[in-house]
């Protein structure tokens, strides 16, 4: 059987530097993803052209840049985090090869073959973040998922997010006793009594 063998992290792309190639329909819903998660991410996209609604959603984020340029290899420099979307395949490929040349993680948009990350369904409820992965097999599996659990996750879970994280600041004693003490408080959730 086969299995998801993918290792999900959750970056502060406020803190990296990401570069996204492409202008068109694809490039506005990498970026328009990648804000809604994390609306400081520092981005730069690269093209030729950029579709109005492109260029409005940069103009509502000054952490974003738009660069009017054909793609060149010294825009992967001091990057941590490359998304390919033009609408040429030898591009993407391309940069592909020079990104893992320079140890650089990089996602072909529909290419799974040039692709060290996929992006999944994410669900943010406050300080609780939960994302979705079916193994760049399925995106519209995950976006159901995403919507389910959208619906089923209460609104208030991040106020009992911060009364436990106000609790743990209060505990006294070595690792293994705070780790007991929220067990046996946070043990409600999966006991349906």
């Amino acid at each position: 059987m086969e299995t998801n063998e993918l290792y999900p992290i959750f970056l502060k792309l406020h803190n990296l530097n990401v570069l996204i190639v492409g202008g068109g329909n694809v490039g506005l819903e990498k970026l328009s993803f990648m804000l809604k998660s994390s609306p400081k991410a520092n981005v730069e996209v690269v093209a030729t052209e950029f579709i109005a609604d492109l260029v409005d959603l940069a103009k509502q984020h000054s952490s974003v840049t738009l660069t009017k340029s054909k793609y060149k290899k010294q825009f992967l420099k001091k990057r941590h985090l490359v998304i390919a979307c033009t609408d040429k395949l030898k591009v993407n490929e391309k940069i592909f090869k020079q990104a893992r040349k320079r140890y650089l993680i990089c996602n072909i948009a529909d290419t799974p073959d040039f692709c060290d990350y996929y992006l999944g369904g994410i669900v943010t409820k406050g300080n609780v973040k939960i994302a979705i992965s079916t193994n760049g097999k399925s995106p519209t599996t995950a976006k159901r998922l995403r919507e389910f659990f959208e619906e089923v996750i209460p609104e208030n879970i991040n106020q009992m997010v911060q009364n436990l994280n106000d609790y743990r600041k209060t505990l006294k004693g070595n690792f293994e006793d705070k780790v007991n003490k929220m067990n046996e408080i946070t043990s409600v959730l999966k006991n349906k009594e």
